[in-house]
């Protein structure tokens, strides 16, 4: 891939400008959140021209954002957030990504280091043993073709109300695990009868669920709030999302969406920006199937957090209670929503766009839980598996700047394919377990897809955000236990 030879205008150390007449049909500037090191390899692939290119989309309101782990995606960049006026503007599939409502799900508990160390290996099998994993992976409940309507309207409340977790998970889920006007008559019986069978799975690729030790706490008033107390405390860490269910919703809207360009007569730069007017049948349809899908992957992360609960329970001997495993908060990173924002000093609805991006609500938001209207909602951004990964929180600076949006993880630098042939996933088992990781994988030679060196350093990405105050740092955790897909 040719380096991308476009201009980035500086604002600061940690905003850079693409100006509206790089390319003609731009309607707004693309903004960058980057440090100046960062933007050398955006440039190698070319990711700054799809910023440019999401800013053709009809009804986009102020800039076409990306986040400082940006990488190459379909149609949008991964870390991309774009925001369009639902009068005038689209919904585009390539917004939000092939998996709907990927996101990440954190449970505290009050064991220490100490206490768990000695029996990882004990843990990390009882937990693989207890979440279906791997590629096509089925899980173990059986869920009727009712059961799953029932699930996609409902999301996370399914599950709970199945004893799969507790009442209070659900005020400590970004809409509380379930997206307003999902519709199963929007959703094909292929999609379903893909999702069936993958309900309550952790799925494969960069999904995973890991065992962390707090590490660091930069924030310890903020961290109390949320139960992170003391360096040293273990933590859950459940990252995965709709599985070939959103898959599939995605790709049958794509097609209907590549009609649409077409029908409504909208220019596009790139095929695979496919879009449809908010306001159109084919918008309102790819909406309420997104809807299913999100809340599919909310009922996903409820059951493999209370198998998560089961597991530790057995292990310890202690109620999930007592091990004061609660629910710190759960965020998607691949989703869009009808959103009320300020633009020019008025308030305008949106269809925000977060694709490999994390809601960051500030305190005091009304759509922010009550236990943490005074610090703001929790932003949990995932490292690999080798690093680290941290616990912040929203600011009125993003609310102000990127519709209240922050960066989702790490984001990647070598591709699936790259990675497998210059790293072996044996060896990653091994480097990890001299360092006291121990890693547990469906497949081994795929962990090689997931090494260190395939992803930005997670640190470099948070202190842009943070710098730069769309997010705020509050702890930091590292892996004891790693269970990959």
């Amino acid at each position: 891939m040719a380096r991308w030879q476009g201009q980035f205008i500086r604002v600061d150390d940690y905003r850079w400008k693409i100006p509206a007449d790089y390319k003609a049909g731009m309607r707004v500037a693309g903004l960058i959140y980057a440090s100046k090191e960062m933007l050398d390899s955006m440039r190698e692939e070319q990711t700054p021209e799809q910023v440019a290119n999401v800013a053709f989309l009809p009804g986009i309101v102020g800039y076409s954002l990306a986040m400082p782990d940006i990488h190459w995606g379909y149609g949008f960049p991964i870390g991309g957030v774009a925001a369009m006026d639902i009068r005038d503007g689209v919904v585009s599939p390539g917004g939000v990504g092939y998996d709907i409502n990927c996101g990440v799900r954190l449970l505290c508990t009050n064991l220490d280091q100490a206490e768990v160390r000695p029996r990882i290996n004990e843990l990390i099998n009882e937990l693989f043993h207890n979440i279906p994993s791997g590629l096509g992976s089925e899980g173990k409940m059986k869920v009727s073709q009712k059961e799953m309507s029932q699930l996609m309207v409902e999301g996370a409340r399914w599950a709970v109300k199945r004893s799969l977790g507790f009442e209070e998970d659900l005020d400590a889920t970004e809409e509380g695990g379930c997206l307003a006007g999902a519709d199963p008559s929007k959703v094909s019986d292929r999609a379903v009868k893909r999702g069936m069978p993958q309900a309550g799975t952790l799925g494969s690729g960069n999904h995973f669920l890991e065992i962390q030790v707090v590490k660091d706490i930069f924030d310890s008033r903020t961290a109390s709030i949320m139960g992170i107390t003391e360096i040293g405390q273990v933590l859950v860490l459940i990252h995965t999302g709709s599985r070939g269910f959103g898959h599939q919703i995605c790709t049958d809207h794509l097609r209907v969406m590549e009609q649409a360009v077409s029908k409504y007569g909208i220019k596009l730069p790139d095929r695979q920006l496919a879009c449809a007017p908010i306001e159109s049948k084919e918008g309102q349809d790819y909406l309420a199937a997104m809807a299913c899908a999100a809340n599919y992957a909310w009922a996903n992360r409820q059951c493999i957090a209370h198998w998560v609960r089961e597991s530790f329970s057995g292990i310890f001997g202690r109620s999930p209670q007592k091990l004061g495993m609660k629910q710190i908060y759960d965020v998607a990173h691949n989703i869009a929503k009808i959103e009320e924002h300020t633009i020019d000093g008025r308030k305008v609805r949106v269809c925000v766009h977060r694709k490999g991006a994390t809601r960051a609500l500030p305190a005091g938001h009304k759509d922010v839980p009550k236990c943490y209207k005074e610090i703001g909602q929790p932003v949990l951004v995932p490292g690999d598996m080798g690093r680290c990964s941290f616990v912040a929180v929203g600011t009125e600076k993003a609310m102000q700047e990127t519709f209240g949006s922050t960066c989702h993880g790490a984001g990647r630098v070598l591709s699936r394919g790259a990675a497998k042939r210059s790293i072996r996933g044996a060896d990653i088992i091994r480097e990890l377990e001299t360092r006291g990781i121990i890693v547990k994988a469906q497949s081994v030679s795929a962990l090689a897809e997931e090494a260190s060196q395939a992803y930005k350093d997670v640190a470099q990405v948070i202190d842009v955000v943070h710098q730069a105050g769309i997010s705020r740092k509050v702890a930091m955790a590292v892996p004891m236990g790693v269970i990959k897909g």
